[in-house]
């Protein structure tokens, strides 16, 4: 069982967009996912039409924003009732409900993003597996970004388990923002495809 089902502070996919509504009514930024996706996506030669999956999609906060911006986009969520808030507010893009760990899309990816803490999340011990199965679903030269808090998943960890599934670290960083990473308690990490796990 993922970790995300031991949360107590999250009741309904509306309770946990709730948070984000209040931020945005506040004049906060909460796209700051969705800018960096953008920018790697252009960084690396990735134009209009792009591919992307939200793995581990919630109720569709980052995937709604690149469809916006015309990035072709593609969520996938365990929980039911993250992915019903995500259908309801955008029903014509294509939501998935699967686990990271085998979920089948049918199809590759020119970048994957993982937002929201989503490898602490994932059942305890299928990191490594979460992480190859992402990157079978990758096109050549492919990107994973992925952005969480550190603890119950060290950088190392992460970095070897990427390693492992044929990613090499492209970038790092201590926020969203690009803020440079300084050994904090959050990290952004960017891994491209160099090679085929076995």
């Amino acid at each position: 069982m993922s970790r995300w089902n031991d949360r107590r502070d999250v009741r309904s996919g509306a309770d946990y967009d709730s948070r984000w509504t209040a931020m945005e009514a506040a004049g906060e930024s909460i796209h700051g996912e969705a800018d960096l996706v953008s920018l790697l996506l252009a960084s690396y030669g990735h134009g209009p039409g792009a591919s992307v999956l939200d793995a581990g999609c919630g109720t569709g906060r980052v995937a709604i924003e690149l469809d916006r911006r015309k990035i072709s986009v593609v969520g996938v969520d365990l929980d039911p009732d993250m992915l019903a808030q995500a259908e309801a507010r955008a029903p014509d893009l294509r939501w998935f409900q699967g686990d990271l760990c085998d979920a089948d899309l049918g199809r590759k990816f020119d970048l994957i993003v993982m937002a929201g803490n989503v490898m602490i999340f994932v059942a305890p011990g299928t990191e490594a597996t979460v992480l190859t199965n992402m990157a079978r679903h990758l096109e050549p030269d492919g990107l994973i970004l992925a952005g969480f808090q550190l603890g119950r998943l060290s950088l190392h960890d992460y970095d070897r388990h990427a390693a492992a599934a044929g990613l090499t670290l492209a970038g790092r960083w201590g926020t969203w923002e690009q803020e440079r990473y300084r050994d904090g308690n959050y990290a952004v990490s960017l891994h491209q495809l160099t090679s085929v796990a076995g």
